[in-house]
Order: C-alpha cells, then sequence, then structure tokens
C-alpha cells in the first residue's frame, strides 16, 4: 500500500502545530510534511516533542512561491493538502490588507494551481485518494444578531480584510472543485484556544497581561460575543472532516460556547487570581476598556450539528475546563511566552530547513 504523504501548510502555527502533531503521533504510517513560512505567529518551538519523528518533515517556504509549491509537489507526490497557513489577526488585517490578500487569496490559489496540476484534475478526470482540505473561519458569514446561528448554508457577509480574504479564499477553492473536479472540502470555525497560541489574541493576551500587572483591553463595553472553540477539539475535527468528509462540502466546527468578551475576561481574571494566589478581584481591576475596532462583528456562534450527526464529532470539554487548562498551560511555559513575545523564537529557525 502507498504512503499516504500529507503537505499540511502554517504547520508551525497556533492551529496548525495541533494539527500537525496529531496526524504524526496518530498515523506513523503517513508521511506528514509541514510547510510554513515561519512569520511572526509560526515557531518551531511548538513542535518541538515531534521533530525527530521518522514519518514528519519541516520545510520552510512561502505558499506564495509558485515554482517552490511546484517543487515541493513534484518531490513528495502529496496525496493530499491540509492548508491552514493565513494571515489571521483582524486588526493587523486593518492595517495592512494587502498582505491578507497575499498570504489569504494568492497563496490559497497557488496551492490549488500545484494540486489541480499535479492531480491532472478535471471534470472528466477527478482524482480518487486525493483530497485539498481548506481550513476557512466563521467570520467569512458576517455578524449575527441575538438570535441564530451559522449554518453551512448561511450566506457570505465579510466584514474586515481578514474575513474578505478568507472568504475569497473559499470561493476559489469551490470554484477549483465546480471548474476542474478537484476534490476539496471546506471547514469553517469558530474562535480557537488553547495551548501555542500567540499573544495577540484575546485569551493568552489576557493571561500574559493579568500575571505582569498589565492593563487588560476590552474592546468598546465587551459585548461582542463569540463561540469557542478548544483547538484540540479543532484538531479532531479536521482529522475526521479529512478522512470520513464528504468531498465538495462545507462542514461548520464549533465548541458550543458563546462568551460575551467581557464574561469571559472575568472569569479569565478569576481563574487567575485563584492560580497565582491573589485576593479575589484583583485581576479584574486590570480590565481596560478600549475604542471598538472598526467594523466589530456584535456576534459570532456556530451550528455544528452537521459534524455531529454526520461525522459523530462533538467537542470535548466545557468553556470553563478548557480556560484552566489553557491557563496552567500558560502559567508553565512561561519561557515559551518570554520568547515568542520578545522575537527569541527565531533562535529556533534553521536555514537548513529551506528549500531552494
Amino acid at each position: 500500500m502507498k504512503l499516504k504523504t500529507i503537505i499540511i501548510t502554517g504547520g508551525a502555527g497556533f492551529i496548525g502545530s495541533h494539527v500537525v502533531r496529531l496526524f504524526v503521533n496518530k498515523y506513523p504510517d503517513y508521511k506528514i510534511v509541514n510547510l510554513d513560512k515561519l512569520t511572526y505567529a509560526g515557531n518551531l518551538a511548538n513542535l518541538k516533542d515531534i521533530e525527530k519523528k521518522s514519518n514528519y518533515e519541516f520545510l520552510k517556504g512561502d505558499i506564495c512561491d509558485a515554482e517552490l509549491i511546484q517543487n515541493i509537489f513534484e518531490k513528495y507526490n502529496f496525496d493530499g493538502v491540509i492548508h491552514l497557513a493565513a494571515e489571521s489577526h483582524v486588526d493587523r488585517s486593518i492595517s495592512n490588507p494587502m498582505e491578507f490578500v497575499k498570504t489569504n487569496v494568492i497563496g490559497t490559489v497557488t496551492l490549488l494551481n500545484a494540486a489541480k496540476h499535479f492531480w491532472k484534475a478535471s471534470l472528466d478526470s477527478i482524482p480518487k485518494g486525493n483530497l485539498f482540505y481548506h481550513v476557512s473561519t466563521d467570520e467569512v458569514y458576517g455578524s449575527l444578531g441575538k438570535k441564530g446561528k451559522f449554518k453551512e448554508t448561511t450566506s457570505y457577509d465579510p466584514h474586515s480584510p481578514y474575513s474578505s480574504s478568507k472568504a475569497s479564499s473559499d470561493h476559489f477553492v469551490r470554484a477549483y472543485h465546480d471548474t476542474f473536479g478537484l476534490p476539496v472540502v471546506i471547514s469553517n470555525c469558530s474562535n480557537n484556544y488553547g495551548s501555542f497560541h500567540f499573544p495577540e489574541k484575546l485569551i493568552p493576551l489576557a493571561i500574559n497581561n493579568i500575571k505582569n500587572n498589565k492593563p487588560v483591553p476590552v474592546y468598546g463595553k465587551g459585548a461582542n460575543v463569540r463561540d469557542w472553540l478548544f483547538v484540540e477539539d479543532h484538531a479532531r475535527a479536521i482529522d475526521v472532516i479529512y478522512h470520513k468528509g464528504k468531498v465538495g462540502d462545507t462542514y461548520n466546527i464549533g465548541g458550543n460556547n458563546e462568551w460575551k468578551n467581557i464574561d469571559l475576561i472575568k472569569l479569565l481574571c478569576k481563574v487567575m487570581d485563584e492560580k497565582l494566589g491573589r485576593k479575589k478581584g484583583e485581576s479584574a481591576k486590570l480590565i481596560t476598556f478600549v475604542k471598538d475596532r472598526a467594523g466589530h462583528d456584535l456576534r459570532y456562534a456556530i451550528d455544528s450539528s452537521k459534524l455531529q450527526k454526520k461525522l459523530k464529532w462533538r467537542p470535548s470539554l466545557k468553556f470553563e475546563k478548557g480556560l484552566k487548562k489553557t491557563v496552567d498551560w500558560y502559567l508553565a511555559n512561561e519561557e515559551w511566552l518570554k520568547d515568542v513575545t520578545s522575537g527569541d523564537y527565531q533562535k529556533y529557525y534553521d536555514q537548513q530547513y529551506v528549500i531552494r
């Protein structure tokens, strides 16, 4: 039986590193190739525990480099692509939209072109045994009111440069399926949290600031609502969808954990008081309300019933338990946090990984 070889893009990032770790450990008969540009949010220290595994290989490279992508596909003859590489921080997309267009749109199309070419995809000859799995976000759906949830059939209505770039990439993936017969699947997930999260995002930022007695910024009045998904549950969902999902389908992945930002931060402050041995309410004094983000969507909520019913996936943790587990990890890994906030994580970069 031919060795299954899968390329995972963005595998040194937050979600990607969890997916890489799961596949490397769970499928020793697979060859997992991790392609990452190693930007500020990509960190090889996230994968120190599996970097010596015989079925794992890391490549440093840019998904926008068409020649590089072609050479990699030719060398490894991939059976599958799990595409996670993306610029993902909304605030950064507001200050630099073109970077998001380049990575999230052009990078995705570059990968699609390579897969189409090497798998010889066409409507007359649809590849069997190959799959292009595109990982997306619930933000493409726009903003919800107080009721309702995003379904796979919800119309797209993105409001930020980030969500617009991801919506565009989703459309290109579907277009390559409909036009060229490329076997694809898409998943749209809610907000992730857990270990190895770069501390520009809400939960790790707040943990780090509380620990160091710095202000904890909350946009507006903290009324924005998000559905929080434990990152290890997301990785499990990707595993299930990759192996059992229907080609051409979309699956929403959510944690069934809706929280107002201010309520989440207050809970986090309570947990941090307990973990740090502080007086009750001490960390909450650090909460600081700041000017709201431009185009800030009010509420996201995912209906993941399709995934749960058809593929039998379920989120494993309630948010309170997952949050405590996350806090424990950050407090136990202060060196990692120090490295990524100072830039010292670059010491893990190694030029031998660069494909020329």
